[in-house]
């Protein structure tokens, strides 16, 4: 008896053999090197700072070799990954949506949060001692935006209220181009404009804004206050005179994506080594993401819908969600 129960522990040890230590073997092999895909920043060539430590935390992380691949901008990096020269890209939100529409072959694994709790931005459209009484009013009345290419002041309200069922057009009369953002805010501090579509950090839906600021105008209890809402107030604009007539959905911070082929074993890698990555070895994180420095939170498809709206209304491929 004790010898037929050892015969069959062995078996089930080969079993497990058989059944673990292949796959885990197979989805590396098919791969051969890991290739990361990122898009060096404006001036510094196709340097990354930290490169070899990064590559090292990779390589121990998924078991197997790694490699950077520095792009030049977003669309080398793009068509990188629609056609499988890497499996692995760091993007922008809008970068991402473009990714997604081009190939519908990736998937988002995590993004960063800010120290603060704040996983993006939101549009808001603001006023000054109720000048504007809301949305609707908004073709009576002088509206200063930042430029046409500016995603919080000017794309993301555009495509947001499209996706709302408000199409306005980006020459609508009532709409007034400054040079730049400050420049349209000048507009509002001036009393030039009655309303100014602006920008504020956010939390997630149900969570405590990280603007800080409500539709009465005042300050809601939470994160401090950041983008047009912080300039207005530095500017020696009231926080009480500030009102808040319209706010975007949330346009998520840009994620880390992967081909959605990718062994599951290796996304669940990627997933476990990135959420833990700020607490672990903080160094590294700061490597990676400079930006924010809350961490990197779990996203999914439909965090990117507002973002997939940006580039649909920049593409004029539809209306948005």
């Amino acid at each position: 008896m004790r010898v037929a129960l050892k015969a069959y522990a062995a078996l089930l040890l080969v079993q497990g053999a058989l059944w673990s230590n292949p796959a885990h073997a197979d989805w590396r092999d098919d791969i051969g090197t890991f290739r990361i895909g990122i898009v060096a920043e404006p001036g510094a060539g196709n340097t990354v700072p930290g490169l070899a430590r990064l590559t090292d935390a990779y390589t121990k992380a998924l078991g197997m070799k790694v490699e950077f691949v520095v792009a030049r901008d977003y669309a080398v990096l793009i068509e990188a990954q629609a056609n499988a020269r890497i499996e692995y890209a760091i993007y922008s939100a809008t970068a991402y949506a473009t990714a997604s529409q081009r190939c519908g072959c990736i998937e988002p694994l995590v993004a960063p949060v800010d120290f603060d709790g704040a996983i993006g931005i939101r549009s808001v459209l603001l006023t000054r001692d109720g000048k504007l009484p809301d949305l609707a009013a908004m073709e009576s009345h002088r509206i200063a935006m930042a430029p046409s290419d500016s995603v919080g002041g000017s794309l993301l309200p555009l495509a947001a209220l499209t996706a709302e069922g408000r199409k306005i057009a980006d020459n609508a009369p009532f709409l007034v181009h400054a040079e730049s953002a400050a420049a349209a805010e000048t507009m509002l501090l001036d009393g030039k404009a009655d309303g100014l579509f602006g920008w504020v950090t956010a939390a997630g839906d149900g969570q405590p804004e990280a603007s800080g600021i409500q539709a009465s105008g005042t300050r809601a209890s939470g994160p401090q206050a950041s983008g047009t809402q912080a300039r207005l107030e530095a500017a020696g604009l009231s926080a009480t005179a500030l009102q808040v007539v319209w706010t975007s959905g949330l346009l998520r911070y840009g994620p880390h994506a992967v081909r959605s082929d990718l062994d599951p074993e290796a996304k669940r890698r990627l997933t476990v080594f990135l959420t833990n990555l700020k607490s672990m070895t903080p160094d590294i994180y700061d490597l990676l993401e400079s930006k924010h420095s809350g961490g990197f939170a779990v996203v999914a498809p439909k965090d990117y819908e507002m973002a997939a709206a940006v580039v649909r209304l920049v593409s004029g491929s539809g209306p948005g969600q």
